[in-house]
């Protein structure tokens, strides 16, 4: 096969997915909360099931006029939700979805990769706080950057942990050295990336920087139509994208006990969904953290367990 052929169907086949994949666990979360807690909106679309519902939100997107406040920076404004959502579509070009090169592109430092990435959405949220011209979009946007900050290194130290217990930066080298008793030892690390992951993306109970009971819908408030379905695609996205790391760094990616290894990929995508099962879980489970706590949690807790994680990893790899 041609080089230039590969490459093409490599990406077509990553944009399928960037595109696929958050729609799916959009309409997840309207049926997970509908049950949860007994919304009966959700449920009426289309009739079964409320199978039309992703339809309607389309559609209601589609149909809102694109409005932008008066006194706002306009090209920094529209260019935001592009900037917040780019970066998601990127880390999925190095997620392997199985074994023999099932992936858009295999990185010597695909660890490194991710993280530097996906510090980039930050920058949309500020670029739509500032634009917007909104003190509650501007408030939402600060509150964005100061959790960044603070959640950065956790989750920056939890992936460490892996990459150095499977000895290589690569994400199929680390699920190829990933072994079942890893879910013990590397538990911690497993627990602060996914907190740090929730926080990264802004997901509740780590929602502060949108915040609606406080910020009407924080960095987001002022956006609508399509521009405000890019925000929530880069939210869903967002949640693939930890939910894939979670499975690839921790879970052991495409390795599971009853399929072959040519269905490595089923695994991989069972567990993804499994995993955005639990953010959206969490979201109907748990009351929105306060800033000072969001704060506390990091520094305090989050911080302390990663290095600790890290210590105990790197003694074993001494005596391992």
């Amino acid at each position: 096969m041609p080089v230039w052929l590969d490459v093409a169907i490599r990406v077509a086949a990553v944009l399928a997915a960037f595109l696929v994949l958050p729609l799916v666990i959009g309409q997840a979360e309207h049926k997970v909360m509908a049950h949860m807690q007994g919304r009966l909106g959700p449920m009426y679309a289309g009739g079964f099931h409320g199978w039309a519902q992703l339809i309607a939100d389309g559609v209601k997107f589609v149909q809102k006029e694109d409005i932008a406040p008066r006194n706002a920076d306009r090209p920094v404004f529209q260019l935001a939700p592009v900037v917040a959502v780019i970066p998601y579509l990127l880390v999925l070009l190095v997620v392997p979805l199985g074994p023999g090169g099932l992936v858009g592109r295999d990185l010597d430092a695909g660890v490194f990769f991710v993280l530097a990435v996906l510090s980039v959405p930050i920058v949309g949220v500020m670029m739509a706080a500032w634009a917007s011209a909104s003190k509650y979009s501007l408030l939402g946007g600060v509150r964005g950057a100061a959790q960044l900050l603070g959640y950065e290194l956790p989750f920056v130290l939890a992936a460490a942990s892996v990459a150095m217990a499977a000895g290589t930066l690569s994400l199929p080298g680390i699920v190829e050295a990933w072994r079942p008793w890893w879910l013990l030892w590397q538990l911690p690390a497993l627990f602060v990336f996914f907190t740090a992951g929730l926080a990264e993306i802004r997901r509740p109970p780590l929602d502060t920087p949108i915040a609606d009971t406080e910020l009407v819908f924080g960095y987001k408030t002022e956006y609508t139509g399509m521009r405000f379905a890019f925000m929530m695609l880069a939210e869903y996205a967002g949640i693939v994208v930890i939910a894939a790391l979670t499975t690839v760094l921790f879970l052991g990616g495409w390795k599971g006990p009853f399929l072959d290894a040519q269905l490595g990929w089923l695994w991989t995508l069972l567990k993804i969904f499994a995993v955005s099962f639990v953010i959206i879980w969490l979201r109907v489970t748990f009351p929105r953290l306060r800033v000072d706590q969001l704060q506390q949690l990091c520094w305090l807790v989050l911080v302390p367990l990663a290095l600790g994680q890290l210590v105990l990893t790197a003694a074993v790899r001494l005596v391992w």
